[in-house]
């Protein structure tokens, strides 16, 4: 290691010879020794097995050479070697992946999409809400984001570098900023013997620091919300493992809002001298971008002691408007540790001055007072710094927090100021950062309890496959990445005629906040309810309120309209943004106003689709089977009978059964459906079973009649119509596309079953038809599909070929997928279920690294489409399922029945028994 050595010179992780180098200035320092990957496999014991579970990790730890295992890492999660290269890589899906049949289809569409893009980017100088020229490239990096629910997050890549971060509400920027870094040094005898930066880059900046760490001898493990890196230290007889906390807790209403994250070092000395550690956390203030060229952003260091807990660190002042934060990195001060810092230095120089001054004692020369402020086109940054002493074979622990205060914001608009949710517990002012880093720390302990009880359940249940457990949590990252804003809403903002009209408007959205997460986040629409329809299982499962806020929020929004006339990009014709009493698309753009101005679809008028009012009514009522609220489902009914009504003009031919239109008229936005069809037919039926069942909650007898005429009716269409005696077929066009196997065509079964109904005195589809139809589903699009490895494609003819007919019949949508796989264990096929979802799993976390980034889309070859999507959340329908099918065990078999996952999501329990409450 040096200070100053070429990059050439440096440490490699090359097997080769043992490399001393001499620092430029070394300040009294002796030289400092380091020993590469080769030497440290000769320090370790002879025939003890390398740590690696292959029913874990498949073949991501093929390249861990290592033999720590790391202190306290648990056995279930994606785990992945520092050193691991993922072979396939893929690209975005773009115009050059549409057949020449489909491109004439979309021709028009295309060059109204281009005139749109332009005067978008370069007319009004802001970003399409859907960049189909410009994807986010494939990046297989990322980690567990660091962050709660609404405050912003900051994602820490899988070999340490922070990566994504989305500050400004629902806008991503995809950077490494590489002055962001972890570097640890040892000392011996009061020498410096180790001091290495925590990360296998090798940049171009901060040159006199030591990078290129051997990846072959660290692994990361992720289990959101918690993750793991571990790293043995070339011939050192150190072990470190860093773990991350973000406070991620069901049911939690006030710590799961909080934008900090915490990382906690336990520091294994396995050999017979004593040692000193340091950790340095280093941060640049801001991310390089043109928010920090103006210059004028500062930093200062802090000390807050309350409650008989001390914490020192750094504040770096960003006040670049219209969204200023103060970012604090600071670190848990104890008996046995040191905390020093450096104010400031240059993240884009060769990083000297801070590389010796950690080099010679293993601390930083803490200078009191505020740095100035940074000058234009010019970068600043500082660094906390924690030491301790360990004996031999001892164990010493580190803390650090990073926290950032951003209370007041703004969208793209400019229109309107917003206060975040946590401001709520720690102030609106924008000085938090202090409390935020203490309170992280002194309650981090906690969080971590609360998410092993939450968690343990699940992983303790041996009946559930190691991918599983994985993908359920980790899957649950975009509930807080997904551009995700949860705020305060003033008593002001909600319109008195709808107030008085819902009694338990204003006390939810007043306690509980408003909700707001993205399609994707290459997808940025707020809150895009078709697609909610499959992720709303994780957030009604394990924050219940946040969901009703999230329907009332819809429900408020059906009740309005916006005349606006605008052109729509596939059909070419003008219609309003907003008509009254259909339920809207989506909440609108972070980049211009949402809540304010719905609707920032503009590729269809979804007035006409044919799903989001059958939505909104089916997931009304699961949202009241699980909950129990009655006041709720009495607030809904009047916006159920009004979006119904608006429903039924699409069924033109009086028969029960509605008609889609001869175009994409739902959530498969690029697959043509025509007449009666399987998806919008089913999911028609259930949302008509279910006005039944609410219409007698409700006291409407007459609608109930109505509604049950209405069924009867349907349901006779609907097997005359679309049962071929194998499955339901995609529509009753005459194309042959109409005999397509569709994966989703059991949907709304999928929610009459979730919701306690669809069987017995409530069945709506034939039990022996729905399983016969996933039975089908499994054979053709599952088992004949990429050799039953990549989950289920959405569309497959019944001659074994995938349906070429649209751009999206010929894709695995992961979020349906798990709605299928959810289905599967409904209706009993519990194993073909979890092998129908297992293939996501591998093929996205494992295959295609894209963890953490779960994409709406991928095809058996070459693309995938929009990056890090809702749908995914849909996984936890499966874990709803399951639990379900445990209750009905336990209801059968007494009170010896298995516990297995209880109620390891905060699921509340019994909730037949509570719709009688």
């Amino acid at each position: 290691m040096g200070t100053g050595v070429p990059t050439a010179e440096q440490t490699s992780c090359a097997k080769g010879d043992r490399q001393i180098y001499h620092p430029e200035d070394t300040r009294g320092t002796e030289t400092v020794q380091v020993t590469d990957c080769q030497n440290l496999e000769d320090n370790q014991p002879q025939n003890e097995p390398s740590h690696s579970d292959p029913e874990d990790s498949g073949q991501l730890m093929a390249s861990y050479e290592g033999k720590a295992k790391g202190y306290q890492v648990p056995r279930f999660g994606w785990r992945i070697c520092l050193a691991h290269e993922f072979a396939e890589k893929r690209k975005p899906f773009n115009a050059n992946d549409i057949s020449l049949s489909n491109l004439i289809k979309h021709l028009g569409m295309g060059l109204r999409y281009l005139q749109w893009w332009y005067r978008k980017t370069q007319v009004e100088k802001k970003t399409p809400f859907i960049d189909l020229i410009n994807c986010v490239p494939l990046r297989q990096i990322y980690g567990c984001p660091l962050g709660g629910i609404g405050g912003g997050t900051i994602t820490r890549g899988w070999r340490g570098q922070f990566c994504r971060w989305q500050l400004n509400p629902g806008m991503y920027q995809h950077q490494t900023v590489i002055a962001d870094q972890f570097t640890v040094c040892l000392r011996r005898k009061g020498q410096t013997v180790y001091q290495q930066v925590l990360s296998v880059e090798r940049p171009s900046v901060l040159r006199s620091w030591n990078w290129g760490l051997c990846g072959y001898f660290a692994f990361y493990h992720a289990l959101y919300p918690r993750a793991w890196t571990v790293y043995q230290l070339p011939g050192q007889n150190v072990t470190l493992t860093c773990r991350q906390i973000t406070p991620i807790l069901p049911h939690d209403y006030q710590d799961s809002s909080l934008p900090v994250g915490v990382f906690v070092w336990d520091v294994e000395n396995e050999g017979d001298e004593t040692l000193d550690v340091s950790i340095m956390f280093s941060m640049r203030n801001g991310l390089e971008g043109e928010d920090d060229a103006p210059g004028g952003l500062w930093n200062e260091p802090f000390h807050l002691e309350r409650d008989g807990e001390t914490v020192q660190g750094l504040l770096l002042h960003h006040p670049t408007l219209p969204n200023p934060y103060t970012m604090a990195v600071a670190a848990r001060l104890t008996a046995d540790t040191t905390v020093t810092h450096i104010t400031a230095f240059d993240p884009d120089g060769t990083g000297q001055q801070v590389w010796l001054d950690l080099l010679q004692d293993g601390q930083l020369d803490s200078p009191a007072g505020q740095s100035p402020p940074s000058q234009k086109g010019v970068g600043i940054a500082g660094a906390v710094c924690v030491s301790a002493k360990l004996p031999p074979g001892g164990r010493r622990r580190l803390e650090f927090s990073l926290a950032w205060d951003m209370p007041r914001i703004m969208f793209g608009a400019k229109g309107q100021v917003y206060y975040r949710r946590y401001t709520r517990f720690f102030g609106p002012d924008g000085n938090a950062a202090p409390a935020l880093s203490h309170y992280a720390l002194r309650r981090y302990a906690d969080w971590e309890e609360t998410i092993s009880a939450w968690q343990s359940p699940v992983l303790d249940d041996r009946s559930l496959p190691a991918w599983y457990k994985s993908a359920l949590f980790n899957e649950l990252y975009f509930l807080a990445d997904g551009g995700t804003v949860w705020l305060e809403v003033p008593e002001d903002s909600l319109p008195e005629e709808l107030v008085g009209s819902m009694c338990q408007l204003r006390p939810i959205l007043q306690e509980y906040g408003r909700f707001g997460y993205l399609e994707g986040q290459e997808y940025r629409m707020y809150n895009t309810y078709d697609v909610h329809f499959y992720a709303s299982f994780a957030l009604i499962m394990l924050w219940p309120k946040l969901e009703l806020s999230l329907q009332y929020d819809v429900a408020l929004a059906t009740l309005r309209e916006d005349l606006t006339q605008r052109r729509y990009l596939m059909s070419g014709a003008m219609a309003p943004v907003k008509r009254r009493n259909v339920i809207p698309h989506d909440i609108g753009d972070p980049d211009d106003e949402p809540w304010l101005r719905v609707n920032a679809y503009v590729v269809h008028d979804t007035a006409d689709w044919k799903d989001l009012n059958l939505k909104f009514v089916l997931q009304v009522y699961r949202d009241y089977y699980l909950t129990g609220d009655q006041v709720f489902l009495r607030d809904m009914w009047p916006v159920c009978l009004a979006v119904m009504e608006s429903e039924m003009k699409f069924d033109k031919d009086q028969d029960g059964l509605i008609e889609n239109g001869g175009y994409a008229d739902q959530t498969y936005d690029g697959w043509v459906t025509t007449g009666p069809s399987a998806y919008c037919g089913g999911l028609w039926l259930a949302a008509v079973a279910v006005m039944v069942q609410m219409a007698a909650l409700c006291g409407a007898e007459e609608v109930q009649e109505k509604f049950s005429s209405i069924l009867s009716r349907g349901q006779e269409a609907y097997e005359r119509l679309l049962w071929n005696g194998r499955y339901y077929n995609y529509d009753c066009s005459s194309q042959p596309q109409a005999y397509s196997i569709m994966s989703d065509q059991c949907a709304g079964q999928w929610f009459l079953r979730a919701s306690g109904l669809g069987e017995g005195d409530t069945e709506v589809f034939p039990t022996p038809h729905v399983v016969q139809a996933l039975q089908t589903i499994f054979e053709f699009n599952v088992q004949a599909f990429a050799g039953g490895a990549m989950g289920a494609v959405n569309g497959m003819q019944p001659h074994g070929v995938p349906d070429r007919s649209s751009v999206q019949s010929d894709e695995v949508w992961v979020g349906v997928v798990y709605g299928l796989a959810a289905t599967m264990i409904q209706e009993g096929l519990t194993w073909e279920g979890f092998r129908t979802a297992e293939g996501c799993y591998r093929t996205v976390w494992e295959r295609l690294g894209l963890a953490f980034q779960t994409p709406e889309a991928y095809c058996q070859r070459r693309v995938f489409r929009s990056l890090a999507y809702m749908r995914p959340l849909s996984i936890w329908a499966m874990q709803l399922a399951l639990q379900q099918q445990q209750q009905q065990h336990k209801k059968a078999s007494g009170p010896t029945a298995k516990q297995g996952t209880g109620q390891s999501t905060g699921l509340k329990p019994g909730p037949k028994e509570a719709m009688q409450t």
